[in-house]
């Protein structure tokens, strides 16, 4: 089960890395008036994209399967990793949400602002100090 909990832990990092530096792009990305930056920002995101797809993807395997492992008891008496897993699928909509802007950047049909994108940046920062405090210190 260690195993698992160190895959699930290095898969959310990943996640977390691409997670903390598509927003970053996309603030450039709204910078950007020439057509060949706009295009290397397309290739950019889009690859970043697929990465942090893969991220996702085994954090929630890992993750799944470790509540698989701990059971359905442990499960229903941890209001720690209710919380947890709500910020998670909060998350994951932010990542779909993701896949939406590099879609409209990619058409080019932007029109959101680099400031609201630094806005938008955020959030998976505050997303990862709640999911930490969650599973560290477990406060109910």
């Amino acid at each position: 089960m260690i195993w698992i909990k160190a895959l699930h832990i290095m898969s959310m990092v990943t996640w977390f890395a691409a997670l903390f530096y598509l927003p970053r792009l996309f603030v450039y990305h709204a910078m950007t008036e020439d057509t060949l930056g706009h295009e290397r920002f397309c290739v950019m995101e889009r690859k970043l994209y697929v990465m942090m797809n893969i991220g996702m993807m085994a954090t929630w395997t890992f993750g799944l399967w470790l509540i698989y492992l701990y059971g359905w008891e442990w499960l229903k008496s941890s209001a720690w990793l209710h919380a947890k897993l709500t910020i998670v699928l909060a998350l994951t909509g932010y990542h779909l949400y993701c896949k939406k802007i590099v879609h409209t950047f990619k058409a080019g049909h932007n029109t959101r602002s680099h400031v609201w994108y630094r806005v938008f940046n955020e959030v998976p920062v505050l997303a990862l100090v709640g999911i930490i405090i969650l599973a560290v210190v477990k406060p109910f």
